[in-house]
């Protein structure tokens, strides 16, 4: 018996403090500094989690000066996070999107409309039926100037809506991209269960209140 009591008392111990660096690991990158990724061939790039990549990837992939959208991970406190590792909610990551887009036909603050626009912007740790950490909303700031854009369209939208708005507001540091069958989903998989019942209803939702913003024959 008395084994038994100390055996639980040290997975106990050992639990507790697995959380605590976790939480300690975690908190380390929401109070990082940002990193700032430089222009590339005229071209700068925004993140974006939003629920299932898969849906975000193909609502981004339709605006107008959107060059590219890629799907990964971002948010966490482990490296080469993986699929299967990030559904477990240990890894702190979200499901992310990385947005490469021309600054001088559509802006950050567009992107960010975007954002808020494509979603239900009150539903924490998910989007519909997608439910936990993984699927949370979180925008990635760059710099200040991004920082000030994201928290003044999310306080404008919780007065208007009169709620509590879920997006976390974190500082960018890294990107790891997904596997690759999660790329461009919804464009190579137009008949899977999941892409027909959320992800086109979504992007379709979307296209209706943001017609200006969408790409010519898209």
């Amino acid at each position: 018996m008395k084994n038994i009591v100390f055996t639980l008392f040290a997975i106990l111990l050992f639990s507790c403090q697995n959380n605590a660096q976790t939480n300690k690991n975690q908190e380390a990158v929401i109070n990082a500094k940002p990193i700032e990724v430089p222009l590339k061939n005229g071209k700068a790039k925004a993140y974006f989690a939003s629920g299932c990549f898969w849906c975000v990837e193909a609502i981004y992939e339709s605006i107008n000066g959107v060059d590219e959208v890629i799907s990964g991970y971002s948010g966490g406190h482990t490296k080469n996070p993986t699929y299967e590792a990030s559904n477990t909610g240990r890894t702190g990551h979200a499901e992310a999107v990385e947005v490469i887009y021309d600054p001088n036909v559509v802006s950050f603050e567009t992107l960010v409309d975007v954002y808020f626009g494509s979603q239900d912007p009150t539903q924490v740790n998910g989007q519909g039926n997608d439910r936990g950490s993984q699927y949370r909303s979180i925008i990635f700031y760059q710099n200040q100037e991004q920082k000030q854009i994201i928290l003044k369209k999310k306080e404008a939208l919780a007065k208007k809506l009169n709620t509590n708005i879920a997006a976390e507001v974190y500082p960018f540091q890294k990107f790891w991209i997904a596997e690759d069958y999660h790329q461009n989903y919804e464009r190579l998989h137009p008949n899977n269960s999941y892409i027909q019942n959320v992800s086109i209803p979504r992007l379709n939702r979307f296209k209706a209140k943001f017609p200006e913003l969408i790409k010519k024959n898209h």
